[in-house]
């Protein structure tokens, strides 16, 4: 019995998204004929546009962690602005609706803070890393996008002793995000 490989799922799915303005359509499969049983599926979702891209079972696996990979990058970028703005001056968010309104970048992911976490981000990040590893190529973007995040969950804990001091007794802290 011959039965095709299949994978399905959404890049970029966020949050609250209708499941029609979901980010990209990724399929993945063994054979043409599985590509065409799930474009004849999903045809109804795809009527308005045609958003639905196939490819090799490792290029949707390189697409889902690169995409994730790329938004944790927007995040650690710009928590590392906002950290230098800190440090001359600037108001880190006039700088974020500075670079946010240059459509090549836009507002998603430019949002200053605790960096990263959820489900997705740190584990694709992770994965990326490794699968560079195994085969041979040293990620120092990728990496280093790891070691801003990391850093970052410390940055907002010495904002906080610097504010109220060594001893926080007594303090009760919420953090968004």
């Amino acid at each position: 019995m011959n039965i095709p490989i299949i994978g399905s799922g959404y890049v970029g799915l966020v949050s609250g998204t209708c499941f029609s303005e979901m980010g990209n359509k990724v399929t993945c499969a063994d054979s043409e004929v599985a590509f065409e049983l799930m474009k004849q599926l999903y045809s109804p979702f795809l009527r308005t546009h045609d958003r639905f891209i196939t490819m090799d079972i490792r290029s949707a696996e390189m697409t889902k962690y690169a995409a994730n990979a790329m938004l944790a990058t927007k995040i650690s970028f710009m928590n590392e602005i906002a950290n230098i703005c800190e440090k001359v001056g600037a108001d880190a968010n006039k700088v974020r609706i500075g670079i946010g309104s240059d459509k090549r970048i836009g507002y998603s992911f430019i949002y200053p803070g605790a960096g990263y976490g959820g489900s997705c981000f740190p584990k694709d990040v992770k994965a990326l890393t490794k699968i560079a590893k195994e085969h041979g190529y040293e990620s120092k973007l990728i990496t280093a996008v790891e070691e801003v995040n990391d850093a970052q969950k410390l940055v907002i804990a010495q904002k906080i002793v610097k504010r109220f001091g060594e001893d926080l007794t007594g303090h009760t802290f919420g953090v968004w995000g």
